[in-house]
């Protein structure tokens, strides 16, 4: 059953050693704040030459690196949308970030997944209506997609947390 198949972490995604890690990423894909700039400190410097050779990103794409000093092997870079009320695609964008890095893990042979909550931080998507989409999303593709063992979902608030305890029980 898929929903198994869902945990839910408190903590740093940069420590897990999953397969890949996704970075909830700006369309330059060069590094920010939040966990994209975490991300990016803790891989080195290989990852920002490796991402400026990719030409971007557009918001509900995704795209794939290695891991370099993280622990994860890969980084799939997705750019989450601002949220502006609703009314411009965001839901859509949104659960394509989620549909996208798990359709690049799937192509590339990766089993497990991390998460991070996407467009929650800076870009201000509503907590739990992100929370519902990132779920909703991924039990979808795993429920015609078995070849994903795993999906983490890494959390950073009590907000955050309680928003995908509420989705996951």
């Amino acid at each position: 059953m898929a929903e198994a198949r869902l945990t839910l972490l408190r903590g740093d995604i940069t420590k897990l050693a999953v397969d890949a890690i996704v970075n909830a990423a700006n369309t330059t894909l060069l590094g920010g704040g939040g966990v994209d700039g975490a991300i990016h400190r803790a891989a080195g410097p290989e990852l920002l030459a490796e991402c400026k050779t990719l030409g971007g990103c557009r918001p509900g794409e995704a795209k794939i690196t290695r891991g370099y000093l993280l622990p994860a092997r890969f980084v799939i870079h997705t750019v989450g949308p601002v949220w502006s009320g609703g009314h411009r695609s965001e839901p859509e964008t949104l659960a394509n970030c989620y549909r996208n890095s798990l359709r690049l893990a799937s192509e590339n042979g990766l089993r497990t997944i991390a998460f991070p909550a996407i467009s929650c931080g800076a870009y201000r998507y509503p907590i739990a209506d992100a929370a519902r989409i990132a779920v909703q999303t991924t039990t979808e593709f795993l429920r015609d997609n078995a070849s994903i063992a795993e999906v983490t979902f890494v959390v950073s608030t009590d907000e955050i947390e309680a928003a995908y305890e509420r989705l996951l029980a």
